[in-house]
């Protein structure tokens, strides 16, 4: 079973396509745990990471298509990991705990929370990307299985979709050529990289395919923050070496010559104001909303959602539809292979479908994803001209709303 490196050795021809980093969501609030994870895995990780549990579960929740998991236990990870394996669609995402210490009390208590593996915060026993890969490859076989058994439904795109699928998009790309070659000229001029990205998403009949978007990141984001990391942490390094007397001292307190509010930390006296100081610029640093990963076009382009024009061509190569259910994250996929879900994946994929409109149509501030896919479900029974016709007009009003459908 391959892998996603293996995978994207075999594509190396496709320059203009950015080969698929595994990306994990990271919770940690250790400053220099998280730091030096970045610079040991940040050239093989995309990481994305979270100080907060709530930050973490709101970005799987709102379907960041994370690989897996990496939580540290002092961090909140314990309730962040519950609550992934006590949801009905987040618990297929493999999950990992790490601790200050293993000890033969915290594997068993791994065990009992029932997450995939366990480390050390700082990885010097195991192989942590050997294990991710396995994840992935568990996923794969996962995957083929499920292939195996919607096979018998015979899913074949109608000659009517596919031809308004085709002349559809073909039209599209021609309009939109001069703003597809803006847009990628822009990317070019802004950040070095290729100018489109990929990700895998489970399509009609369970296939695996390659769906696109612009790059909107740096190629070079997580060694960019090694160097913010590397100059922050060697400031302060020059602050302690310009301590006298052992002392780190705010700058009031180094005026009158003494600390009001002394410290004894590890061994040191600190400035109790200086180190509250230096922890809050340690976690506003760790705060990536506004992140320098994000390139300048690339914050234009999520707000816009112009990244999302590169599937235009996933469609013209019958990848997906205009219309039809939407194409899923590998992990999301894996948990509807049940008999009464995996009939969603017997339609075809698309760009817009039945529950995006539903939703617009009734006014709903959220739908459970057992709703979604109920109407993913009768979308496949019941779809036709008219239907797709109708998702189509409904869909163009949706595309004037910021909330994300």
């Amino acid at each position: 079973m391959e892998t996603l490196t293996s995978i994207a050795t075999h594509n190396k021809s496709e320059i203009a396509i950015m080969p698929a980093l595994l990306r994990v969501v990271y919770l940690n609030k250790d400053y220099e745990q998280s730091i030096r994870f970045i610079e040991n895995f940040g050239d093989r990780l995309q990481i994305e990471y979270f100080d907060t549990m709530r930050g973490a579960l709101k970005a799987l929740e709102e379907h960041y298509p994370a690989d897996a998991v990496i939580a540290s236990l002092e961090a909140g990870g314990k309730p962040l990991l519950e609550a992934i394996h006590n949801s009905a669609w987040l618990r297929k995402i493999p999950t990992i705990l790490t601790v200050e210490r293993l000890t033969p009390e915290l594997i068993q208590e791994a065990r009992r929370m029932k997450v995939d593996d366990i480390f050390p915060s700082n990885f010097d026993r195991g192989d942590l990307l050997t294990r991710l890969h396995y994840f992935v490859k568990r996923q794969h076989y996962a995957a083929m299985k499920a292939s195996q058994k919607v096979s018998v439904l015979h899913v074949q795109t109608p000659l009517w979709k596919r031809a308004i699928d085709v002349l559809a998009t073909g039209t599209a790309l021609l309009m939109l050529s001069p703003l597809l070659l803006l847009i990628a000229a822009l990317i070019k001029l802004d950040s070095k990289g290729p100018i489109v990205y990929k990700s895998k998403r489970v399509g009609a009949g369970y296939k695996i395919f390659e769906l696109y978007k612009f790059r909107t990141m740096r190629t070079d984001a997580d060694q960019l923050i090694k160097k913010m990391a590397s100059l922050n942490m060697y400031n302060k390094q020059e602050e302690l070496k310009a301590a006298q007397d052992n002392i780190t001292l705010c700058d009031k307190c180094r005026n009158n010559g003494q600390c009001r509010h002394m410290l004894f930390l590890d061994g040191k006296q600190v400035c109790e104001k200086q180190y509250l100081e230096e922890k809050e610029a340690k976690a506003a640093f760790m705060k990536f909303q506004n992140d320098p990963r994000i390139t300048r076009i690339g914050r234009f382009l999520r707000n816009t959602s112009l990244d999302e024009l590169p599937q235009l061509f996933n469609i013209f190569k019958g990848d997906m539809c205009l219309v039809g259910n939407r194409p899923l994250p590998l992990y999301e996929a894996e948990k509807l292979t049940t008999d009464e879900h995996i009939l969603r994946f017997a339609g075809p994929a698309g760009l817009t479908g039945l529950w995006q409109v539903t939703k617009r149509g009734k006014g709903k501030a959220d739908m459970s994803e057992e709703e979604r896919v109920q109407l993913d479900i009768r979308y496949v029974q019941n779809f036709s001209f008219g239907m797709d016709m109708s998702i189509i007009l409904k869909t163009i009003p949706a595309l004037f709303q910021s909330e994300n459908v």
